[in-house]
């Protein structure tokens, strides 16, 4: 359950606070401190320190020839030597994101715009990229699967791979990569320009899992998705390079059983003689990095590290993304993180697999924002003594105690958009009652240039969320939230909603401005007289070690349970909770958390609201199941004994379960199995089907002011608001 799906509940929180500017898309310039950026004029470079604008290409250019509007950039890039503007636009979704488009170049010594690839379907491109010569572009055809080379000085058409098929993808990667690993763009160019290495998948062996259409046509029809459930093989995966001069490909000879491991990163050396790469194997807690000669074609491994329980690859600490290799001393060595002694720190290795600690401090880094390798300097996010809260720190990349960067004034989210050359940031700052963000501070000082153009603060009339720490009757020490009634009397007893995830994709319990609001619910919780609390257990990605976030291995649906119900019956002992009016609810893992508290814990829980909940863990995809919970084959009873489908039964009080039926992530086959045990134990229930809706019950006209009526009704009448 990859974290930008599981983060739904996190980002329908902050969806009404936060606008468009905060994200747009912000490009920064190989040197010095100032990006450009798409507006209504075109594409222009911006001074953050002055608010200076100039137009680096207007919008009257982007107009096609016999063409009366100009084009739509979702998207761009910029050659090195700033003559060239790659246009993406006319965009589709593949998996999750609209990776695949149209690609225009604009020329700005020829004044030409043209497309690229025009000889095939449109809105098929992925991934275009400049030759580091300036003189190519190559991307991926969606339709085919394959990779080309296009040249920008005569639109020759040349492919780099022939073998494409639907299940044989050369340059990108099937559904469960991108899921559960980011991985999207699959290949790269060599430094010198001269070669690409890319990925190869042979997903020729994994089964499709058909989702049923019954809406859009006279006779339903299927739509498959290429899925491997748990305990089956992955994709066969493999890594190749492409000679330009020749025309040659070459497959990297890697050690192991292509079907039984993934690789989750790969990259070229600076010297483009070398790939460099991660080999996970399928069970994900032994991880390599091997280098590549391309003239012998052999892999090499240089660095191993093994684990009880799982690794994480770069992707969980730097924004699902794991491209990009980190490199320093001008090639010789990298940056590389590890959980291995207990904390996430950061360390460097060499290409003989030399290893250095470079973070001694005890405490994790959140995410690694940024590597300054002439400065020899890394900035990274940590929060040593609260798990909800982030700031910014240092340290040399010589290794160090890192020092704090965000003033002290500053408490609750703090996140920093670096420019190249580590010396400007724009600056995003929110807690539970204020957001503001683009402002401009120098670093590493942290002087304001600029101060934060948007601010907003949330009135007491908004409900603003309380944070507190519970300690369970096992001495397991909780982080959660609360937004009390607005009218709140501690004479009175007011019901409580818990909002639960619970799983190893996400934190819910974050001191931001989305911190305590139900995007779910119209109205307003705290008007209306709902008490309102999020709980963190065990397992759950906080920065509190290795420990706290390892002990759910094997234990999914057991132990973050557990964690929550032994909170609940703590917070049940407050005099002014109504122990008769208990709610939960969650989506996704937050909904397979719902049917299992109400199926394990009964006696507390009294109305559950599930939505997209995997009810059976032997539903699901390989990558994320086999991760946390090990292998079937080898460990089957733990998947069993923490799936809700096991404790349907013994279900008392009143469930509302939602599910679209277009859910290629958790499928709609997950509520039917419920439904199917429900009913045969007699337990009464009500479902609420969305026809072709995705996992995020996002399409279709009404769709999310539907569900949120259904949500609130449901809510109102069977844990009715108020105190008494």
């Amino acid at each position: 359950m990859n974290r930008i799906r599981h983060f739904i509940i996190v980002n329908l929180l902050l969806v009404i606070y936060v606008s468009n500017p905060l994200f747009a898309q912000r490009l920064w310039m190989e040197n010095g401190d100032q990006y450009y950026e798409f507006s209504d004029k075109g594409i222009e470079t911006v001074n953050p320190k002055n608010g200076s604008r100039t137009i680096f290409l207007s919008h009257e250019l982007l107009v096609p020839q016999g063409m009366k509007t100009a084009l739509k950039v979702e998207n761009f890039s910029i050659s090195k030597n700033k003559e060239l503007i790659l246009i993406y636009t006319n965009s589709a979704k593949v998996w999750r994101e609209n990776t695949r488009g149209d690609y225009w170049v604009y020329n700005k010594q020829s004044n030409q715009l043209k497309q690229l690839g025009k000889q095939f379907p449109s809105a098929q491109l992925m991934f275009a990229k400049f030759s580091p010569l300036n003189d190519k572009v190559a991307y991926v055809n969606k339709a085919d699967h394959n990779i080309y080379v296009e040249d920008l000085t005569n639109g020759a058409i040349s492919a780099v791979t022939t073998d494409g098929t639907d299940r044989m993808i050369n340059g990108t990667f099937d559904w469960v990569y991108e899921e559960e690993f980011g991985c999207k763009d699959g290949f790269r160019w060599s430094p010198d320009g001269q070669s690409i290495a890319y990925w190869k998948l042979d997903a020729r062996s994994i089964r499709n899992f058909l989702m049923i259409n019954n809406t859009d046509s006279l006779y339903s029809f299927t739509i498959p998705v290429e899925y491997p459930k748990v305990g089956q093989s992955p994709s066969a995966c493999s890594i190749w390079t492409y000679e330009l001069a020749s025309k040659n490909s070459h497959h990297i000879n890697i050690p192991g059983d292509p079907e039984q491991h993934y690789i989750p990163r790969m990259e070229w050396c600076l010297d483009s003689k070398q790939l460099i790469f991660q080999q996970l194997n399928r069970k994900q807690n032994e991880s390599k990095i091997y280098t590549a000669s391309i003239a012998t074609h052999e892999a090499q491994a240089i660095h191993r590290e093994t684990s009880n329980s799982w690794i994480d690859i770069k992707a969980r600490w730097n924004n699902n993304d794991p491209s990009g290799w980190d490199w320093i001393q001008e090639g010789k060595a990298f940056i590389w993180v590890s959980e291995k002694d207990g904390w996430r720190k950061i360390y460097q290795i060499d290409l003989k697999g030399n290893e250095k600690l470079i973070t001694k401090a005890d405490y994790d880094i959140i995410n690694l924002d940024f590597l300054d390798p002439k400065g020899e300097t890394i900035y990274f996010t940590a929060s040593p003594t609260n798990a909800t809260q982030k700031y910014l720190y240092s340290v040399s990349t010589k290794g160090g105690s890192p020092k704090r960067l965000t003033p002290t004034s500053f408490e609750g989210t703090c996140d920093y958009d670096i420019s190249k050359d580590g010396k400007t940031a724009i600056f995003n700052f929110s807690n539970r009652a204020e957001l503001k963000y683009d402002a401009v501070v120098s670093l590493p000082n942290h002087q304001t240039l600029v101060d934060f153009e948007i601010k907003r603060q949330k009135k007491a009339s908004d409900g603003i969320a309380e944070f507190f720490k519970i300690k369970t009757a096992e001495g397991i020490e909780l982080d959660g939230w609360m937004v009390k009634p607005l009218d709140f009397d501690t004479s009175k007893k007011y019901p409580v909603v818990f909002m639960v995830y619970g799983e190893p994709a996400s934190q819910t319990v974050l001191d931001n401005f989305g911190a305590g609001y139900n995007s779910l619910y119209k109205g307003n919780m705290a008007h209306d007289g709902y008490i309102y609390i999020s709980l963190d257990n065990r397992g759950t990605p906080a920065p509190k070690g290795n420990v706290w976030r390892k002990s759910i291995y094997r234990n999914i649906g057991q132990l973050n349970i557990r964690d929550q119900a032994l909170a609940a019956q703590e917070i049940l002992k407050w005099s002014f909770v109504d122990s008769s009016r208990i709610a939960v609810w969650g989506w996704s893992g937050g909904g397979s958390s719902t049917l299992n508290l109400l199926g394990q814990y009964p006696q507390i829980y009294k109305t559950g609201i599930a939505i997209a909940a995997v009810a059976n863990q032997l539903l699901y995809d390989n990558v994320y199941q086999e991760r946390y919970m090990g292998l079937p084959q080898e460990n089957l009873a733990d998947f069993e004994n923490g799936s809700p489908l096991k404790y349907a039964k013994n279900i008392k009080g009143n469930l509302l379960y939602i599910h679209g039926t277009g859910d290629d992530n958790v499928h709609y086959q997950n509520a039917e199995v419920l439904i199917d045990e429900l009913i045969k134990n007699n337990v009464q229930f009500q479902l609420m089907s969305y026809p072709n809706r995705s996992h995020a019950i996002s399409e279709g006209k009404g769709t999310n002011e539907h569900l949120k009526t259904l949500f609130t009704n449901y809510l109102k009448l069977h844990c009715p608001p108020g105190g008494r």
